[in-house]
């Protein structure tokens, strides 16, 4: 299997929660592929950037030497984030254009996406084609 993971769970890495790289790990010693997606790499990104946090920038960066990254980087990509956000807008349900992203990057690379962030369950394609897993809650 192949996991991607969100922004909320790699933040929980980079802050040492041990239940959940201990999950990351365990995903990686069962032969399950982790990456982590472009989107939420910007985010994390960006803030350290904008807030100086240099020495949390070198944690990032060697986090990010660990883990494949998953691009924005075929137009099918954003076929599938325009579909879900047309479905989201029409039944009244938008969420964040980067969420949308996020989720189109794990349709796209047939990876399971690991997030805290519940609002990811309103797209229907996720909940149909692949599960959504909470390492948060789990541990």
């Amino acid at each position: 299997m192949k996991y991607m993971l969100d922004t909320n769970i790699i933040t929980e890495i980079l802050k040492n929660n041990e239940k959940v790289m201990d999950m990351a790990k365990k995903k990686i010693i069962e032969g399950d592929e982790v990456i982590i997606n472009g989107i939420s790499y910007y985010e994390i990104k960006r803030g350290f950037m904008a807030s100086k946090a240099t020495t949390q920038l070198k944690k990032f960066n060697k986090f990010c030497g660990d883990f494949g990254l998953a691009l924005l980087d075929s137009q099918n990509i954003f076929d599938i984030a325009s579909k879900i956000y047309a479905d989201l807008k029409c039944q009244g349900n938008p969420i964040e254009d980067a969420d949308i992203l996020i989720a189109s990057v794990a349709l796209c690379n047939n990876a399971i996406l690991v997030s805290a962030d519940k609002h990811f369950v309103k797209i229907k394609e996720l909940q149909k084609d692949l599960p959504i897993e909470n390492w948060l809650k789990e541990c």
